[in-house]
């Protein structure tokens, strides 16, 4: 276990160790037996924790509100539309401001080329951690609640695993590509054999994928890539499929709506599902695009896993909230 993450921001996923991940783990599942037991776990007494949106939220935004509540401290949430933020608070002012009001600070700012940028500079001028609720590049706390779902159906031992990361065709919003950024970042430390299926014109950044490479070939995992959805999902223990942006690609929304058309087929259906082995779990981080994006069979089916997955980020928010914000 260690000790050394009191104080410590988190906007990438690679900013705590494997080892500081687990031990979030392993915090994570005492919070949620606690929490489960109506166990009395107020370690954030009197802390308090500024919540800031650019983007809209339900899933974060409840469960970082009812994390920090659960913990004894107070959540401020605060819309950068409504505040002085829109009108000339610069990163230097909000990071020195709120890190001298608050004893942590959570961002989410998903705008292409900005939201990291973003994190980054209020980091800098901050005395308090900046905790990332997504950007545009990352999504550390959605994954680390992922990786604590896979765990706990798949067992600790991840290593020869196979698990699909998958593009799946939306209609709606360009979505951000930072969950799969952080699940090709974060699953090759734990041995497992990850799979990165998309169309071509839905690449991810060069440098996550030599770096998923690179720690792959470390902890003795596999990472592979494929534009067959279905080829990848042969044989897999975890589908993991989500829509997300053709932003390096283009920026432009009218040639992005016309690239996604071409791609309907990518829609993760019972068909699809049966490729994979038996005892498969379906996950997708939510909200996803009901018989578009995936049928309500498979996500309503006994496959499907996303619910609990959406329960883990309360307690994997929890935990890291205790260890940084003590």
């Amino acid at each position: 276990m260690q000790t050394g993450l009191r104080g410590r921001s988190l906007i990438s996923d690679l900013d705590f160790s494997k080892e500081e991940v687990e031990t979030v783990l392993d915090v994570a599942w005492d919070l949620k037996a606690k929490r489960a037991m109506g166990l009395p776990h107020a370690y954030l007494r009197d802390k308090t924790l500024a919540m800031l949106f650019f983007f809209s939220s339900t899933r974060t935004r409840g469960s970082f509100e009812s994390g920090i509540a659960q913990l004894g401290g107070h959540g401020a949430f605060i819309d950068s539309k409504v505040t002085q933020i829109a009108h000339g608070d610069t990163e230097k002012e909000l990071g020195e401001i709120f890190g001298r009001y608050f004893d942590g600070i959570a961002i989410r700012h998903v705008t292409w080329g900005v939201g990291n940028r973003y994190l980054n500079l209020v980091k800098e001028a901050s005395r308090a951690p900046i905790l990332n609720m997504q950007c545009e590049d990352y999504h550390p706390f959605q994954c680390l609640a992922d990786l604590m779902t896979i765990q706990e159906k798949k067992g600790r031992d991840l290593r020869k695993k196979k698990i699909v990361v998958s593009w799946a065709y939306a209609e709606s919003y360009r979505k951000p590509n930072s969950v799969a950024n952080s699940l090709i970042l974060q699953l090759p430390r734990f041995g497992a054999d990850v799979v990165l299926a998309h169309p071509p014109e839905f690449n991810l950044k060069p440098e996550f994928i030599e770096e998923a490479k690179a720690l792959a070939k470390r902890y003795g995992g596999a990472f592979t890539m494929t534009d067959d959805m279905e080829e990848a999902i042969k044989d897999a223990d975890v589908v993991y499929a989500k829509s997300w942006g053709p932003m390096m690609t283009t920026t432009t929304e009218e040639e992005a709506i016309e690239i996604t058309r071409k791609y309907s087929s990518w829609i993760t259906d019972e068909k699809k599902m049966a490729l994979a082995r038996p005892d498969a779990i379906y996950m997708h981080p939510l909200p996803a695009e009901r018989d578009v994006e995936v049928t309500s069979a498979v996500m309503d089916g006994p496959n499907s896993v996303v619910f609990d997955q959406a329960e883990n980020r309360l307690h994997a928010q929890k935990a890291v909230m205790a260890l940084t914000m003590c």
